[in-house]
């Protein structure tokens, strides 16, 4: 082969070993930090056990908030049209907070119990984050329960 050819050949290969590298580092980052949204009765359902680390949405049930007067500890129950799932939290929650308001919270699963890392709560009666929405709506689907509407009220 001629020493030129042979030096393009090379370098034509490095470059290419270069991006595959290179592409499957980016997908390899890309897949460990994307977070799920699952509703209670999916994580019952065992769709949670493959992901680390993944988000929690639904409805906080009313009467289910228990606040640790020593510490930031919070223990409250999520639900969705089919499931319930008990969350645990250490950490100031937002304002808007409270029994039957839409919340989303980021964490893991611990046993039986979601371990939440952080805690988002709806900001007025009208809006729903559309994967929830989404989420919420297909769950119903099966049960054939209204949808709920982008402003909130059911259809």
């Amino acid at each position: 082969m001629n020493p030129t050819r042979k030096r393009r050949l090379i370098l034509v290969s490095a470059i290419l070993g270069a991006a595959i590298v290179a592409v499957g580092l980016a997908v390899w980052a890309l897949q460990n930090n994307m977070n799920y949204l699952l509703t209670p009765s999916q994580v019952r359902a065992g769709q949670a056990a493959s992901y680390q680390s993944f988000r929690l949405g639904g409805m906080v049930k009313a009467g289910s908030i228990e606040r640790s007067p020593n510490s930031l500890d919070v223990h409250f129950t999520v639900v969705d049209a089919d499931g319930s799932m008990p969350v645990d939290y250490n950490g100031i929650l937002p304002d808007l907070f409270r029994d039957n308001q839409s919340v989303i919270a980021t964490g893991h699963m611990t046993g039986d119990h979601f371990v939440a890392t952080e805690v988002l709560a709806k900001h007025d009666e009208t809006y729903m984050p559309k994967e929830l929405k989404d989420a919420m709506e297909k769950a119903h689907a099966s049960h054939q329960v209204a949808a709920v509407s982008a402003t909130g009220a059911a259809q």
